[in-house]
């Protein structure tokens, strides 16, 4: 099979090799998986180098990139919901190797049925960020998974409302029923609005804390920080007393700013964890109509090395997607 393989974790550089079809482990919840289509997320090439795992998970494995795919159940346990031919998708654990490959181990939690509305290629957008902004919303704040009443009454402030997770963020947010502001690129107001957002701060030039301080009733319940350093300092004056500050990007204690009044806030930082209950829940919503997602290319596994270039630029709008299955 074609495998994409990195040679070193320090280097961002990828390429084709070929080598034998994986095999699950049996008797356990292993499936093998035909991939069909797996995105890129930015900055995933550095994350071993950066975030690395146990040596005793890493042992005679292979650095093969792109934790998100959708693809075909091949072999399953035979307790398996997802038997052979079902359509899934999901995230793979970053212990495990990944999906950049045409055929893939994914264990049962990691799983959902691929949603019906949605293409392979879509649908490889979807795991890593939407199971991200559905922890951020529904496991680690205090909001219910509910329509239009999880979250109502409250006010939800987003960085980086057009990014991968952020838009997911706005969209289930608003889903909940919370008012949500957000921070974006000016040429990306109106796309945060349309996802849900009431207003939208311009990243580059809004000053938060006098935004703030200019009218009663700014500050907000929960704060999503989805980039982290500058952005996250200045989300410290937007939460309220009592209210909630999450960053999926580092630890918000390191950047609170020192003329901070005291003032009890929750603060955390944390890493998503693969789930396809969660991928599973959002994905019935996407059925159901009024969620969209954010597909910036694709390209044909041939081709990943200008895939690769487009997904580190920073200038991609929604993910980066290597197709091994072609679709017309």
């Amino acid at each position: 099979m074609k495998v994409l393989l990195q040679s070193d974790p320090a280097s961002k550089t990828l390429f084709l090799a070929t080598r034998p079809l994986p095999v699950p482990v049996p008797n356990s919840t292993e499936h093998l998986i035909r991939v069909h289509a797996a995105a890129l997320t930015s900055g995933e090439l550095l994350w071993m180098k950066n975030f690395p795992p146990p040596a005793s998970e890493t042992k005679g494995k292979e650095l093969v990139p792109c934790y998100d795919m959708a693809g075909t159940v091949i072999t399953a346990p035979s307790d398996s919901p997802f038997q052979p031919g079902t359509e899934v998708y999901g995230r793979t654990h970053y212990y495990r190797t990944a999906a950049g490959r045409e055929y893939t181990i994914c264990d049962t939690y990691e799983l959902a049925f691929k949603p019906k509305t949605l293409s392979f290629v879509q649908a490889a957008t979807v795991p890593m960020s939407v199971e991200t902004a559905y922890q951020a919303l529904f496991v680690q704040a205090p909001l219910q998974p509910v329509a239009g009443t999880g979250a109502r009454g409250k006010r939800i402030f987003v960085t980086a409302g057009s990014g991968a997770v952020g838009m997911w963020v706005v969209q289930l947010a608003k889903w909940a029923g919370a008012e949500v502001v957000a921070t974006g690129s000016k040429d990306r107001f109106d796309f945060v609005k349309s996802l849900g957002a009431s207003e939208v701060l311009d990243y580059r030039t809004a000053d938060v804390k006098k935004w703030v301080e200019a009218e009663a009733g700014r500050q907000v319940d929960v704060v999503i920080d989805c980039i982290g350093w500058q952005a996250l300092a200045d989300a410290w004056w937007v939460v309220k007393e009592g209210g909630t500050l999450i960053s999926i990007f580092q630890p918000p204690e390191g950047m609170k700013p020192a003329d901070l009044p005291t003032r009890d806030v929750k603060n955390l930082f944390f890493i998503q964890e693969p789930s396809g209950e969660h991928a599973g829940k959002v994905g019935s919503l996407i059925d159901a109509g009024g969620f969209v997602t954010a597909l910036d290319s694709v390209w044909p596994v041939e081709k990943f090395e200008e895939a690769v270039p487009r997904m580190e630029s920073g200038k991609a709008r929604g993910k980066v997607v290597i197709e091994f299955v072609p679709h017309v």
